[in-house]
C-alpha cells in the first residue's frame, strides 16, 4: 500500500481548513487507510493544539494521549502568522523539526494530512512561505475553499499558485458551512466547479458539511 502525505490548505485563514482536514481524514479511513493528521505550525496556543484537538474530535479519536511533538511540533502563543508568532515568543520557526515530525508519523501511516496555518503565501519565516515547503516537499495538495464573498478570487489566486509552482492538486474541499447568502452561494459553488474540472480535471471534489461537534463527542 503506497503512502502519502496530502498538504490541506486554505483560501484565507478562516475558510474551515481544520473541519475539512478532520472530514477528509474520515473519508480516507473509510477506504481502509491509517490516517493521522498533522499542525504544521499552530499558533494562538499554548502546550496544546485546538487544530488538532479539533481533527481528533472530528475522527471521534481520544485527544488524551496525543503526541503533541509529532502532531504539532511548532506551537507559538501569539495568534498570527508563524513568523510574527515566533518572534513574538522569541523563537524560530524550526522547519529541521517540523520534517523530523512529519517523517515519523509518516513511518507510521498509509496516509498524513498536514494542515497548514492559513493559505498558501503565509510565511514561515521572514524569507520562506508555506507555499515553498510544500513545493520543496512535493506535497498534494488539498485546498479548502467555501462561498464567502471574495471566494472565487481567492481560490482562483491559490490555484494559478498551485498551478505556477507545478504542485499536484488532489482536493477541492468545498466548505458548505458558509453557503449563507441564496444568491452568491450556489453560484460561487458553481463557478468554483467549472473551473477546477476544466483547469485540473484530476483534483477530487468533496463537498464538506456543517459539522455539529457534540454529535462527534
Amino acid at each position: 500500500m503506497d503512502k502519502e502525505t496530502i498538504f490541506v490548505t486554505g483560501i484565507d485563514t478562516d475558510a474551515g481548513k481544520s473541519y475539512a482536514t478532520g472530514f477528509l481524514a474520515n473519508i480516507i479511513a473509510g477506504k481502509g487507510r491509517a490516517v493521522m493528521t498533522q499542525k504544521l505550525v499552530q499558533t494562538g496556543n499554548e502546550g496544546r493544539s485546538e487544530d488538532i484537538e479539533l481533527h481528533r474530535s472530528i475522527m471521534h479519536l481520544d485527544i488524551c494521549h496525543e503526541e503533541y511533538a509529532l502532531t504539532a511540533p511548532m506551537i507559538f502563543t501569539y495568534p498570527s502568522s508563524p513568523h510574527l508568532a515566533a518572534r513574538v515568543d522569541g523563537r524560530e520557526v524550526d522547519i529541521d523539526a517540523i520534517d523530523a515530525a512529519r517523517e515519523a508519523l509518516e513511518a507510521k501511516y498509509d496516509t498524513l494530512l498536514v494542515e497548514g496555518a492559513g493559505g498558501l503565501m503565509v510565511p514561515l519565516t521572514d524569507r520562506y512561505l508555506t507555499i515553498d515547503y510544500v513545493a520543496d516537499r512535493r506535497l498534494d495538495v488539498a485546498l479548502v475553499t467555501n462561498a464567502k464573498l471574495g471566494s472565487i478570487s481567492h481560490t482562483l489566486l491559490a490555484l494559478e499558485a498551485i498551478e505556477r509552482r507545478g504542485l499536484n492538486l488532489r482536493y477541492l474541499l468545498y466548505n458548505t458551512h458558509f453557503d449563507t447568502d441564496p444568491v452568491i452561494a450556489p453560484e460561487t459553488r458553481n463557478y468554483i466547479c467549472r473551473y477546477v474540472a476544466e483547469c485540473f480535471p484530476c483534483a477530487e471534489w468533496i463537498e464538506v458539511p456543517s459539522i455539529d461537534l457534540n454529535a462527534c463527542r
